[in-house]
């Protein structure tokens, strides 16, 4: 029989085995799970670098590396709120990340943010993740400008001055240098070269995002919610794209149909000597893959009214029901520190948000454009669209389709704004009621 002595003695030894045990395992650092849609051989491996450099140092967290295209994340995602299976850190942009933070799945990171990243990140870049109650939804971390590559041998053979960034082209400037450039070589009515062709497939957020520069915004706040609204200033891009396509026709028929990387064939070859209002990702293409005599460089934002451009952010965020807010905002904070934005931008071709990343040397090199590409950062604003709640159903069902057929001559620039005004603010009305 035990006597009371002996229990307690007992316990007591018992105590002492097990709580140091005890005590490791609360202090053993936290898994995390990080979605990632870095798809770029180049930007895998700088994501993954950069993880496994945050791991090193972390006695907090550590973190389970997860990839998922950017073709299924929305089903993804989607699934994965409903069913409260969630990562506790997911990489998608800042249109649907605020779709979804408007829903209540996603942590309000305002007062998660240290004041230093708060201070480095573009004021621009704030503004695509912040909802009008001041709630943050995610860290923007990349974003990237549409820009014109050109031929330089081309525009020397037909003497175009080149635009700088001190000395832009305006719109009108850049049509008539469009024109010189389009020549019917053989006389037949057809030209074999053309000043430029535009990837207008899916036209509707290229257009949205330039027709800031004309001051065009399309959506406008009236009261509580937004209403669209095509006017002069929304209309003024569309008639210098439907001038270039069917007027002086210095703009290739080719791009109509077409999105931006195959017109790269034609580009290569001379066919076209400029593809204007193309993202800045597409550098990497021309230099990996282009042919390796190809002169080819970056043009500075044409001006309208200003060189503004919408842009959405690549984000990092965080689900509501993370059990692990506090790491996994440490893990963001360490993953966008100002030497890996710049690293994680160079390895997907865009531009880091951080101000600090994007006067580095490499973003600076006068290599594959990158100086004159970085400099159009500074125009990069949220566009008003991005944070119209409705938006996605408004430009599948009446944006892209109307802009289609414009752009392929079947309906008048007046039809268009009609049939967008009327169309899409009926959409919008089922969701500001």
């Amino acid at each position: 029989m035990q006597t009371p002595k002996k229990i307690a003695l007992m316990t007591a030894a018992l105590l002492v085995t097990v709580q140091p045990a005890a005590l490791a395992q609360n202090n053993a650092p936290v898994k995390l799970r990080f979605v990632s849609l870095a798809w770029q051989t180049q930007a895998i491996a700088a994501v993954k670098t950069a993880v496994a450099g945050c791991n090193a140092q972390s006695k907090s967290y550590q973190v389970d590396y997860q990839q998922v295209s950017w073709d299924s994340v929305q089903d993804y995602l989607t699934t994965s709120f409903e069913a409260k299976s969630v990562p506790d850190i997911f990489h998608y942009e800042s249109t649907p990340v605020m779709e979804f933070g408007a829903r209540g799945y996603l942590t309000d990171l305002s007062k998660m943010i240290p004041a230093e990243m708060k201070k480095d990140v573009a004021k621009g870049a704030w503004e695509t993740v912040t909802a009008d109650n001041g709630n943050i939804y995610g860290v923007p971390f990349l974003w990237e400008s549409l820009i014109t590559l050109y031929n330089k041998d081309l525009f020397k053979a037909a003497g175009i001055r080149v635009p700088t960034v001190a000395k832009p082209w305006s719109w009108t400037e850049f049509q008539q240098a469009s024109k010189k450039l389009t020549i019917d070589k053989n006389g037949d009515g057809t030209p074999e070269q053309y000043g430029s062709a535009f990837g207008l497939r899916s036209p509707t957020n290229r257009i949205l995002n330039l027709a800031l520069g004309f001051g065009g915004n399309y959506f406008y706040k009236s009261g509580n919610k937004y209403v669209i609204k095509v006017g002069d200033k929304e209309k003024a891009l569309l008639k210098i794209l439907l001038d270039m396509h069917y007027a002086d026709k210095s703009a290739a028929p080719d791009g109509l149909t077409a999105q931006s990387p195959e017109l790269f064939a034609g580009f290569f070859s001379g066919k076209f000597a400029m593809l204007p209002g193309i993202g800045v990702w597409a550098r990497q293409t021309i230099a990996e893959s282009g042919p390796k005599n190809f002169n080819w460089g970056v043009l500075p934002p044409m001006k309208a009214l200003s060189q503004a451009q919408g842009s959405a952010t690549q984000t990092l965020s965080i689900p509501a029901s993370s059990t692990h807010k506090k790491e996994a905002m440490q893990f963001i904070n360490c993953l966008t520190n100002r030497t890996n934005d710049g690293k994680l931008a160079a390895g997907d071709w865009l531009f880091p948000t951080r101000t600090s990343s994007l006067k580095g040397s490499y973003f600076q090199s006068p290599n594959n454009g990158w100086k004159t590409a970085s400099e159009s950062a500074k125009y990069l604003t949220m566009a008003p669209f991005q944070e119209v709640s409705g938006f996605t159903e408004v430009k599948s069902k009446v944006l892209t389709p109307t802009f289609q057929q414009l752009l392929a001559n079947r309906i008048t620039l007046d039809d268009a704004a009609k049939q967008i005004e009327q169309q899409g603010n009926d959409i919008l009305a089922k969701y500001y009621k």
